[in-house]
């Protein structure tokens, strides 16, 4: 006869007893200053602790203001801007399943671990994907480039414009879509690690598809992502003849959440009210603003972490200033440098999947200058701690030059 009532049977699952938070986090917290997540600002995290409808009128208005701020970090004034309940790399997969299918030709330059995601994003999908594989710490050619597309003739065209795990700046990214829409291809762009870090003009390059994180350059929380579709992708998502296998990455499914305050799935209504504060403080600092500051500390970074002795990983012509790569030195391995810096004075930076280097981060809320001057110090104080020869006060003389404008 059917009971309301438990009984606890012997190959039940036990209640576990686990501790809280306040027992597992640090007393003081990590200063956030890898390649992301980054440190988040007070409005942001406000807005994260806020739950509403998703289907309701304020999240209309709401959706109405990041789609329009979107634009502007953007830089198009295409409609088709829809948010991604994920990571930058949902925000990727949803910008390759909607644009490539079985047979689609894909060329994807591949100069890092990102880029070779995109690439296994288009094989998944059934995509006939040729890479043009580019020598660590260096950029494609045009020339190459140009090559490349006479012989694949691709439908797409796949690039990262700052690869974060080697840390270089793919600097010809205009000029590479400007190859590629001469030829009739499509342009995907990563720009997780660089929009509102770096000058990136969606429609004034030709770019027909631009995706981006939000706990890196946005400052805002891991886990909801944005992405914008020209006119001209919007139309060959539209034109499909074959559904998206993603569902929840349909973006014509999305378009009824985005576009036409109808239901997709449950929106993480918090993480979208998250983003929208963090929009707001970029728009309310300008790009331009944001771009020269971004500039100044990256490079401020450069010289302090060069004049205490240690090496960049990447040439100046093609180094990323949103994350900066730090060569390990001899007879240490990055995480012998990550673990001691974040045990020893609680600033956390970064590994590189495989390559013999640590990562600061130069994104958003990293670049203010006290994070800086505690970044270097520690960064210094953990290598004299390791007993690597380096000058500290040479470093954070550099710095305190390069942020006072004496570069």
């Amino acid at each position: 006869m059917p009971t309301s009532s438990f009984t606890s049977a012997s190959s039940a699952v036990p209640c576990p007893v686990v501790e809280s938070l306040d027992a597992i986090l640090p007393e003081e917290p990590l200063l956030m200053m890898g390649a992301g997540p980054v440190p988040i600002p007070a409005a942001v995290a406000k807005a994260n602790a806020i739950v509403i409808n998703h289907l309701g009128g304020t999240m209309v208005k709401v959706i109405g203001q990041v789609k329009s701020m979107a634009r502007y970090v953007f830089q198009t004034n295409s409609k088709w801007v829809l948010g991604v309940a994920g990571p930058g790399s949902a925000a990727m997969e949803m910008a390759i399943s909607n644009l490539a299918w079985e047979g689609t030709r894909v060329l994807s330059i591949k100069n890092g671990f990102f880029s070779e995601r995109m690439a296994e994003m288009g094989r998944r999908v059934g995509a006939r994907v040729s890479t043009l594989d580019v020598a660590d710490r260096s950029v494609a050619s045009l020339e190459e480039v140009a090559e490349a597309i006479r012989r694949e003739r691709p439908e797409i065209v796949t690039v990262v414009q700052g690869e974060t795990s080697n840390t270089v700046w793919n600097y010809h990214l205009k000029e590479i879509a400007a190859l590629a829409k001469a030829a009739g291809a499509l342009v995907i762009v990563d720009a997780v690690c660089t929009l509102s870090t770096m000058p990136l003009e969606m429609d004034a390059w030709g770019i027909d598809a631009v995706i981006t994180g939000g706990q890196k350059g946005l400052s805002s929380i891991p886990g909801v992502s944005l992405i914008a579709f020209s006119d001209a992708a919007w139309e060959r998502v539209k034109g499909r003849t074959a559904p998206n296998a993603h569902w929840c990455l349909d973006a014509s499914l999305a378009e009824n959440f985005w576009h036409n305050a109808g239901y997709h799935y449950t929106a993480p209504v918090s993480g979208v009210l998250a983003l929208h504060e963090a929009l707001r403080l970029v728009c309310a600092e300008t790009l331009e603003k944001r771009f020269a500051r971004h500039l100044k500390c990256s490079l401020a970074l450069q010289d302090g972490v060069a004049a205490m002795g240690l090496r960049l990983y990447t040439p100046e012509a093609c180094r990323l200033n949103s994350v900066v790569g730090i060569e390990v030195p001899e007879g240490f391995s990055p995480a012998d440098v990550c673990s001691h810096i974040s045990r020893m004075h609680q600033v956390e930076i970064s590994g590189s999947f495989g390559l013999p280097i640590v990562r600061v981060g130069q994104m958003g809320e990293q670049c203010r200058e006290h994070n800086l001057f505690r970044t270097v110090h520690a960064l210094g104080r953990t290598m004299v701690d390791l007993g690597v020869k380096v000058d500290l006060p040479a470093g954070v003389a550099a710095l305190e030059r390069g942020l006072s404008g004496g570069r």
